[in-house]
């Protein structure tokens, strides 16, 4: 963890450190669970979109790591945060219209996304 990140006021509820790498390898497996059974579906419209989706929404969740950590910018994070929650919600729909069990497994994803936006939230306003 950067010396940067640890110098920052967290808000309340801030998991430890070693709390991310075990979540988000949890999510990231759910996710390509998810993304493998819209795979195996019969292509349609829906399938194409839940795809081209689920890729934007992947590219999102990267850059926050990079617009967070590397350019040290909360506010820049909280933007894409905020902008991968709504294109998750989107990509949510089309992937219960593909299949209802890849729905589900996204919605740990969901749920920690709205804890990111919560925790980057906090830095942006403690900081």
């Amino acid at each position: 963890m950067n010396t940067w990140y640890k110098s920052l006021i967290k808000p309340p509820l801030t998991p430890p450190n070693n709390y991310f790498p075990i979540a988000w390898g949890i999510l990231y497996t759910l996710m390509a669970i998810a993304f493998f059974i819209v795979l195996s579906k019969t292509d349609s419209d829906d399938k194409l979109k839940a795809i081209g989706l689920f890729l934007f929404q992947l590219i999102l969740n990267f850059m926050w790591y990079y617009v967070f950590f590397k350019m040290k910018s909360p506010l820049l994070g909280m933007i894409d945060v905020v902008f991968l929650f709504l294109i998750l919600v989107i990509t949510m729909y089309y992937f219960f219209k593909v299949s209802k069990a890849a729905g589900y497994l996204m919605i740990p994803y969901l749920l920690q996304v709205i804890f990111a936006i919560y925790l980057n939230l906090g830095i942006l306003i403690l900081n």
